[in-house]
């Protein structure tokens, strides 16, 4: 089991930045090292989805064209935790942002939703015009 707590969202200005972090906590979070995470979006009406993901290591990651070039995935995993940088957003960039685990043992970064047995509650993301 793993429980997940994102933190860092809020209201900003186009252009702005925001850093998100998600600590993972819990029996398997001593296995953090072993398994990649990801961020996934949701915003109103419409489907979640991925932002960037992270490989076990750090080592390799992968972002939503969308995203590339201005979000960045990092993990500290001496801290079970893993961020996003964020910078330049836009008002496209408005959602909730979840960070998501895969089962124990999955180490390579995974894009799909479905890859990922473990979500946080979500933190809300608004970039004002």
């Amino acid at each position: 089991q793993v429980q997940l707590v994102e933190s860092g969202g809020g209201l900003v200005q186009a252009g702005g930045s925001l850093r998100l972090s998600c600590v993972a906590s819990g029996r398997s979070a001593r296995t953090f090292d072993s398994y990649a995470m990801g961020w996934f979006r949701q915003a109103p009406g419409k489907e979640r989805e991925f932002v960037a993901t992270i490989s076990w290591s750090g080592g390799t990651t992968i972002y939503a064209e969308s995203v590339k070039g201005r979000f960045t995935i990092s993990r500290d995993n001496a801290k079970t935790t893993v961020y996003l940088q964020m910078a330049s957003l836009k008002p496209d960039d408005t959602a909730v942002y979840y960070c998501a685990a895969p089962i124990q043992g999955v180490a390579s970064p995974k894009i799909h939703s479905y890859d990922y047995t473990y979500w946080g509650q979500g933190t809300q993301v608004t970039v004002s015009t």
